[in-house]
């Protein structure tokens, strides 16, 4: 979104390195594709606990950067995000022990996709691009359902790798 070379070399290169992360989530650690999943589930929810609060109790904006975020939407992504954790639980992903993992690794994941949705509606505004494609009739574009998964999986990669969470 950007003619700035080093802006347009530093994009590639995270998106690259983004790939890279989703690609050892996937593939190298255990529980891997529960690992994935799980991710993505978080990320998926985090956006739709947005969209739904926002749009039901609307309330004072969150940032100029995108307009239609609210404090209620960042609340209900929260709330929304933490519905997985009893279906992780029931199907065994997670033991006992590590449940309080589990609800801080939600709760990073959940903030981190919403803060790389905040600076991907920043480029965007200071591209001068109102959306990225019309893949989906009624939306931004492809890159607005995995813009919080670009940030999510990296930081989720790293906690893993760094073993911030022993048990998950």
């Amino acid at each position: 979104m950007s003619k700035n070379r080093f802006f347009y070399l530093f994009g590639i290169l995270y998106l690259l390195f983004s790939l890279f992360c989703v690609f050892q989530l996937r593939f190298y650690f255990t529980n891997n594709a529960l690992l994935f999943l799980l991710i993505v589930n978080i990320c998926i929810l985090t956006d739709t606990g947005g969209y739904i609060f926002g749009k039901i109790f609307k309330g004072p904006k969150l940032t100029k950067y995108s307009p239609n975020k609210t404090y209620s939407g960042l609340l209900g992504s929260f709330i929304l995000s933490y519905s997985i954790i009893p279906l992780n639980y029931f199907f065994s992903f997670v033991s006992e022990t590590s449940i309080i993992n589990l609800v801080f690794f939600t709760f990073i994941v959940s903030g981190t996709s919403q803060i790389g949705d905040i600076i991907i509606s920043y480029f965007k505004r200071a591209s001068k691009i109102k959306d990225t494609g019309n893949i989906i009739p009624g939306h931004g574009g492809l890159l607005d359902r995995i813009d919080g998964m670009l940030f999510a999986f990296p930081i989720s990669y790293l906690m893993i790798l760094f073993n911030f969470f022993e048990y998950l």
